[in-house]
């Protein structure tokens, strides 16, 4: 069945009071409705594991919900499978992930943190419409196939014949509210969410900010 609405959530960041209330109080989302979430769930922000636990809660009660994998939980991933991968992921806000999870030590993540992150898809595609953390190797001839640059590159525009006629929405790249407005609102092929919550000492960021891509609604606190 086709949901009423479709919202895309840009990066999180550990800001858990910003989520519940733009879910429950600005969207208002119901069972009707598809919520995509962006990535980067965790790191720099307080609340990580508060974020993954409404997260997980939403799609025990069934909510329609698609999370996509990000740079940040690509990068837990990583320290915890190798240790020379810790250094990189502490020093982009991983010390603040473990303190959320009371952790000493990346080895002791309980199993159902895991399979979570484990389990993110790269990218969702509905209709006219691909949903990224980051965007794509515009180069590449086939651009869904190459991983890494979904997690880490910042193309702003695309001019591969794959993308012709598709809306790209992405985060990963910290903009401000206004900018971000201002790009929906132009009619952009590629449309960027990251209106950096965690970042509430950047004049113009702070604001966690989500998409309506039906009706073109944003939504943000």
């Amino acid at each position: 069945m086709m949901p009423i609405r479709i919202i895309a959530i840009g990066d999180i960041h550990g800001c858990f009071g910003s989520l519940k209330r733009l879910v429950e109080e600005k969207i208002r989302v119901t069972k009707a409705d598809r919520l995509v979430f962006l990535g980067d769930y965790i790191d720099r922000g307080t609340q990580s594991k508060e974020v993954v636990d409404y997260i997980l809660h939403l799609m025990a009660m069934k909510y329609d919900i698609v999370p996509l994998k990000g740079n940040h939980e690509q990068m837990l991933i990583d320290a915890f499978t190798e240790d020379r991968y810790i250094p990189l992921w502490l020093y982009n806000g991983g010390r603040e992930t473990l303190h959320s999870f009371g952790l000493g030590a990346t080895v002791n993540l309980p199993t159902q943190y895991w399979n979570f992150f484990q389990g993110l898809e790269y990218y969702y595609s509905y209709r006219d419409y691909l949903f990224v953390h980051a965007g794509f190797d515009d180069q590449s001839t086939n651009p869904l196939n190459e991983k890494h640059q979904m997690l880490w590159t910042r193309n702003g525009n695309y001019t591969n014949p794959i993308f012709q006629g598709k809306t790209i929405i992405h985060g990963h790249t910290p903009i401000t509210f206004n900018t971000c407005k201002w790009t929906i609102e132009k009619g952009a092929q590629v449309i960027n969410l990251d209106t950096g919550c965690v970042y509430k000492h950047i004049p113009g960021c702070g604001k966690l900010t989500a998409l309506d891509i039906f009706s073109r609604t944003i939504y943000s606190v």
